[in-house]
């Protein structure tokens, strides 16, 4: 018995439990099959499912659930990533929590406890995406940090440094305070802010009170780390300064005037101050100029003790008091607001600190070669194109990879160090040994001598191995997993991560396996509110996807996500689409009740007005099926489910069930009643990988199945032949249908009232072919073919025209006032138009579709008028 209500709380569970107890979503090589095959962008451990995962992973299960339909050895990959930032963070709170501070642990202690919370937290976003219906092979689950995975990302480094790719150098970094590590160029993110542009005099040395040089700077709290101030040589204003000194304020410290064409006169005073371990570009101007480097910031951006002032403080907290030291020493000269781009980390939103660090590198240049050139010649296809070209003007200007990463949690770096600084880069102390006894004759160390670097390596470092590690093809780079999944072939992901992850699993694609990880990269857009902001918890303006679906059931969040969210293009959220793609469930439900609903007679012949609609809607889906086809081939995922949502809303509910259904508590006969079925059958099968469990629930309830049986392993509808001329035909029949249902609504006829139609066409064949449709669709009593006007209203459906007599049924005298004020209108509009056509300037200078727009409104309203002074007549 079918509930009258659809409830997906009570379908959901049941039939995810089904699927996964009869193990539909896991795949093992077949070399029967074709393979298919998804990695998913593996969220963060410490993540919880937010509205562009529920985006990004339902376009990943339509993809995966279409090709496990259509044969191949489907295989989607779920995992984790140990994003080792953020997962620091959580542990550090939690420790925090409980008392303990992380600098009173030892690397070990704190390494268990972030085990701890990994174990307890880390797989609750894998557990949400099963509410969503996600087909994952979840014996498949993948963690970076699982132990083969480890390994693999360690090897790699291995054998990178000894490519010589990788190397270990002092540069200038991005520093994270707040989490206390180096970030990558592409982890920072710029944003405007509202500073103090600072005048600041620094007085010449032996000169007199009031002589010197007057800088502009919004980092005053660095002064105390200068090492020169620097003018343009050609400025006339500081020619006589070059080769003296200035005197830094507040630490009375003697600096050097120098002369460089990098300072440009005409920016702020025209005089830089140079503070090399604080500044990118002051960093090079120091190198250039042999200047000293003073770094006066501790890790956490406090003051330390080269500062001589003010150390301990805060770095932003010291801002503020040197301005006001600088004030009462008489060398502020003035303040004003300021706006300017200031970098912040991704992670923390910490204000990103330049600080020289000694770190790892990767040299990108040879690497990101072929990485370049294959997505540009489309080997590999980014969807939507265009962002090739941001794609390329980062490829075209990589700069050297900092791997490294000043945390715990991670992929400790395999560099061991003697005690006079030699590194030795090994998978273990022992083979550290090993190389530093046999390769550097040093027979007398032991393990004790050898001390490992204590950072990890960048969380993307792993992640970029992904497509590979997942299948083990790092540590057996021939096995039978690599060979038959790899490449995979889809990549859904989000554009913000184009080169942080997808550039850089294509460069270890080509480096690894000699190939492209995967051939296509489908670029979502971002989820945004009606305010066209981002979605974020810290705005408070996304909805929890759980309560979501609690509320509206998976299928109807997955349909509503889709329904408005092209590749690439942001979604434009609204509650409303959810709301839409729960209506649409109900719909399916409501119309699968009806069709079962029905009594079968096997004694009944078939209508003829059933028989031409099971044709009809036969060339109906299989028309739709090639548009959805061409759809999925282009990856206009969102344009495939609106076909879908139309093919089963509009011609199949709308249309086809009406043109079929008994009469009130009539019975059907037996062949239209199975073509129904089987037409319910295959929607369902095109229906199920954007919706699987509403249509899981009908597909087993449409027929008797047998056990182990779902539509998971359906075979997806094959296109068959469409009649192009018959679905031509049905688009007047629907055109004659909606404007005699119109006009029973303008002159407020009941539709049981039965009307006789006349028609005055030069094709009677096709009405007389319809007839059975037309009587049983507009409730006519009696259909007569005419040559001249007939008595009554008249209509015209494309150039056919049609009466019918309304005599007796409408009030004539209102009938007649209305079609005259009608008549006046539209006599008036075509004098409007007609006054626009016969303007020489207007015709010469519009566009020509402009011109032919108002020429077509010129006809139609000419052709108009015919039929409304005819109307007038007829009336008498």
């Amino acid at each position: 018995m079918i509930s009258k209500t659809y409830a997906p709380q009570e379908i959901e569970d049941k039939w995810y439990s089904y699927w996964i107890e009869n193990k539909y979503f896991n795949s093992r090589p077949n070399p029967d099959k074709e393979p298919y095959t998804i990695v998913i962008p593996p969220p963060n451990v410490t993540g919880v499912l937010h509205m562009g995962h529920m985006l990004n992973n339902t376009i990943q299960d339509i993809l995966i659930r279409k090709a496990r339909m259509e044969g191949k050895e489907a295989c989607w990959v779920p995992g984790t990533d140990h994003a080792s930032i953020a997962t620091e963070a959580k542990v550090v709170a939690m420790l925090k929590e409980r008392g303990i501070n992380k600098r009173d642990l030892s690397r070990d202690e704190f390494l268990e406890y972030c085990w701890e919370w990994t174990h307890k937290y880390g797989g609750i976003i894998l557990q949400q995406l099963r509410k969503l219906g996600a087909s994952c092979d979840w014996d498949r689950t993948a963690f970076t940090m699982d132990p083969d995975l480890y390994d693999s990302v360690i090897d790699v480094f291995i054998d990178l440094y000894k490519k010589g790719d990788i190397y270990r150098g002092h540069r200038m970094v991005n520093w994270d305070p707040q989490a206390r590590t180096t970030v990558s160029d592409e982890e920072v993110i710029t944003k405007e802010v509202n500073q103090k542009l600072v005048y600041i005099r620094y007085n010449l040395v032996g000169g007199a009170e009031g002589e010197g040089i007057i800088i502009a700077t919004t980092r005053p709290e660095t002064i105390m780390a200068d090492a020169a101030i620097c003018v343009n040589p050609n400025d006339a204003r500081y020619q006589s300064l070059i080769g003296k000194q200035v005197i830094i304020p507040l630490i009375n410290r003697a600096i050097d005037v120098i002369a460089d064409e990098y300072v440009e006169m005409e920016f702020g005073t025209g005089a830089l101050k140079v503070t090399p371990a604080h500044d990118t570009n002051d960093y090079e101007l120091g190198k250039k100029h042999n200047l000293a480097i003073i770094d006066l910031l501790n890790e956490d951006g406090t003051l330390n003790e080269k500062a001589q002032i003010l150390v301990g403080e805060d770095r932003f907290v010291a801002r503020k008091k040197i301005i006001k030291l600088l004030e009462e020493s008489g060398n502020l000269v003035k303040s004003e607001e300021y706006k300017s781009n200031v970098g912040h980390s991704e992670r923390t939103n910490a204000v990103i600190e330049p600080r020289i660090s000694e770190q790892w590198f990767l040299k990108m240049s040879r690497l990101s070669e072929p990485a370049l050139e294959n997505v540009m010649n489309d080997t590999i296809q980014l969807i939507p194109p265009k962002f090739k070209n941001t794609y390329r003007h980062w490829m075209e200007n990589v700069r050297d990879w900092n791997i490294s990463r000043q945390l715990w949690w991670g992929h400790r770096i395999p560099a061991f160090y003697l005690q006079d600084g030699t590194v030795i880069v090994a998978k273990t102390k022992n083979e550290a040994l090993h190389i530093a006894q046999h390769e550097y004759q040093l027979f007398a160390l032991t393990e004790e001598d050898l001390t490992q670097d204590a950072d990890v390596l960048d969380t993307w470092f792993s992640s970029w191995l992904w497509p590979i590690s997942v299948f083990n093809g790092i540590k057996k780079p021939d096995n039978e997993e690599i060979n038959y999944y790899y490449p995979t072939n889809d990549l859904v992901t989000a554009p913000e991560i184009l080169f942080f992850w997808v550039a850089r699993m294509i460069i270890a694609g080509y480096e690894y396996k000699g190939t492209y990880p995967f051939k296509n990269v489908y670029l979502t857009g971002i989820v945004r509110d009606k305010q066209g902001r981002k979605m974020s918890k810290s705005l408070g303006n996304s909805p929890d996807p759980i309560d979501l679906i609690e509320k509206y059931g998976a299928d109807g969040i997955r349909t509503g996500m889709l329904f408005s969210s092209p590749a690439g293009n942001d979604l434009p959220y609204d509650e409303k689409l959810v709301e839409q793609g729960r209506n649409f469930c109900n719909k399916i439900w409501n119309a699968f009740r009806l069709v079962k609903g029905w009594s079968v007679d096997t004694s009944l012949s078939t209508p003829e007005g059933s028989a031409l609609a099971v044709k009809w809607f036969d060339s109906k889906l299989n028309q739709t099926l090639a548009e959805v086809q061409d759809h999925f081939n282009k990856f206009r995922i969102s344009d495939s489910l609106n076909s879908v949502y139309k093919l089963i809303w509009d011609d199949f509910c709308a249309q086809y069930l009406e043109m079929i259904k008994p009469g009130f508590e009539q019975p059907i006969d037996a062949a239209t009643f199975e073509a129904t079925l089987e037409f319910f059958d295959k929607l369902m099968r095109l229906a199920h990988p954007y919706m699987p469990f509403i249509t899981e629930e009908i597909w087993q309830n449409i027929r008797e199945r047998q056990e182990k049986e779902s539509i998971c392993v359906a075979d997806f509808p094959t296109v068959g032949p469409v009649d192009t001329n018959l679905l031509g035909e049905f688009e007047i029949l629907f055109e004659l249908i909606s404007a005699i249902r119109n006009l029973r609504n303008t002159k407020n006829i009941s539709p049981k009232i039965e009307l006789p139609l006349a028609v005055k066409s030069e094709q009677p064949q096709l009405y007389k072919g319809l007839e059975a449709l037309v009587r049983k669709l507009a409730n006519v009593a009696e259909i007569n073919f005419v040559t001249a006007q007939a008595p009554g209203m008249s209509f015209l459906v494309r150039s056919d025209e049609f009466f019918i007599n309304l005599e007796g049924e409408i009030d004539v005298e209102a009938e007649r006032e209305n079609l005259t004020k009608e008549l006046a209108y539209t006599e008036g509009f075509l004098n409007s138009v007609a006054k626009k056509l016969s303007n020489e300037r207007f015709v010469q200078n519009a566009n020509a579709d402009v011109v032919e727009k108002e020429r077509q409104k010129m006809a139609d309203a000419e052709a108009k008028i015919v039929t409304l002074k005819e109307a007038l007549v007829r009336l008498g």
